[in-house]
């Protein structure tokens, strides 16, 4: 049974703030495990709601630091450790506002320093070479050919492509509405290759048989398409052209903002491109492309070389 506050806070954050199934659930199991920490150290059994919901008001900045420290004792990243951590920061955000707690206790603890990885991206040749491998008319063949062009054409996160439906596809305009993280629309441009790739697939699938006539990727059964399968189907093509075979649906996303950046785009016009919130979070790009802007500083600036 899920705790009294938990249920309050994730029903909060699921209508209120519109954060996706996926985050509810992922909010869900870091205050479960939360909870079995301040129950005698991961065990509940005798321990009643009221007693648990009791431990959780009285929790202090002691008790987070010594939770803290039993996560870096079981290996945890420091990543899943930062993001334990904002899920009790906005947990206990909402009870001090709803007056469950006098004082919220996170706010004198400090986010772990994190390891700033540079995004794993394709160069575009290889873009080319996974696109190419992507060959056949039947109606299976000509889906995966579209599924990965509209991924790196559009930049899309794999949850968005799967969820995409018929209606949110504008071929006139050349975009696609795209609902991401948090429930916020985006409109993402098709470039011609994608929008031929579409045209091909979507006209092969008016003859096949029982199909979702919502969604837009459908599997041989005409069900909608799960991500697991399309990281199969990846996978797939990451063989045949001979590539990394740890390359993933993101990677193609992490491609699409590298290349547009190294060909001069706006750094605010990739982040809404992305769907980024904040432009923090689009700026790891940058690192990426200094390669690129150290060759335009010295092809253009007189005193270079």
């Amino acid at each position: 049974m899920v705790n009294p506050l938990f249920q309050k806070f994730l029903r909060y954050i699921e209508h209120e703030r519109n954060f996706s199934v996926h985050t509810v659930r992922c909010y869900a199991a870091d205050l479960a495990q939360f909870a079995e920490f301040l129950c005698n150290g991961g065990s509940e059994d005798g321990v009643d709601e009221r007693e648990v919901s009791g431990r959780i008001r009285k929790v202090a900045p002691l008790d987070l630091r010594r939770y803290l420290a039993d996560l870096k004792r079981a290996d945890y990243s420091r990543a899943t450790v930062a993001r334990k951590l904002a899920t009790l920061r906005s947990f206990y955000k909402f009870l001090a506002r709803s007056g469950e707690v006098a004082r919220n206790p996170v706010k004198l603890i400090r986010t772990p320093r994190q390891e700033r990885r540079l995004p794993k991206f394709l160069q575009p040749g290889e873009v080319e070479r996974l696109l190419a491998a992507t060959k056949g008319d039947d109606l299976l063949a000509l889906r995966d050919a579209a599924i990965l062009e509209v991924l790196y054409s559009t930049g899309m996160r794999v949850s968005e492509l799967v969820a995409m439906d018929l209606e949110h596809v504008d071929p006139i305009g050349e975009v696609v509405r795209v609902r991401g993280k948090g429930k916020r629309e985006r409109l993402a441009p098709l470039g011609s290759y994608a929008l031929r790739a579409l045209d091909r697939y979507l006209a092969a699938r008016a003859d096949a048989g029982p199909i979702d006539k919502k969604a837009v990727f459908v599997n041989r059964h005409g069900s909608r398409l799960s991500t697991r399968s399309v990281r199969r189907k990846l996978a797939k093509y990451l063989a045949i052209a001979g590539l990394d075979p740890k390359v993933s649906p993101h990677t193609l996303r992490h491609s699409f903002a590298t290349h547009m950046l190294e060909r001069g785009a706006d750094l605010r016009a990739v982040q809404e491109l992305l769907g980024h919130r904040s432009l923090s979070t689009t700026q790891i790009y940058t690192h990426v492309t200094a390669g690129r802007l150290k060759e335009i500083y010295e092809s253009a600036h007189p005193r270079a070389n």
